[in-house]
């Protein structure tokens, strides 16, 4: 039988510093940032042509309606929602979930015949 002949490396010495409470705050409260940032719900953008559609058709929307708006655009991106129809009493918006942005605005009469493409999500709001 042949010898076998085992030859050890000697590891280099690793240095390793303590965690001191100091290092364990940062590290947690950098955690707890960046999550709170992920969580914080977003108010939507207004583009510049949904801006201009919301003006030209004489659309009004609330402030308590935009933030109900916001609310469920949100709640569809968390499911998995880009881009979402949302049907109101006097509105139909195309906001792009995904950036949060409303992308173009019309009245209920005028959506009444459309045909909508490229979404993923429709929001029904009474």
């Amino acid at each position: 039988m042949d010898k076998i002949q085992l030859n050890r490396v000697p590891l280099q010495p690793t240095i390793r510093q303590p965690l001191t409470s100091k290092h364990v705050s940062t590290s947690r409260q950098s955690f707890l940032q960046h999550l709170q940032e992920a969580t914080v719900k977003t108010d939507l953008k207004v583009s510049k042509h949904a801006n201009q559609r919301l003006i030209e058709r004489d659309i009004h929307i609330s402030d308590a309606e935009w933030q109900l708006v916001s609310d469920k655009v949100m709640e569809a991106r968390s499911k998995g929602v880009n881009d979402s129809l949302v049907l109101m009493d006097q509105a139909a918006l195309i906001v792009s979930a995904k950036n949060a942005t409303v992308i173009t605005a019309m009245d209920r009469r005028e959506a009444k015949n459309q045909l909508f493409t490229n979404i993923d999500g429709t929001i029904v709001l009474n």
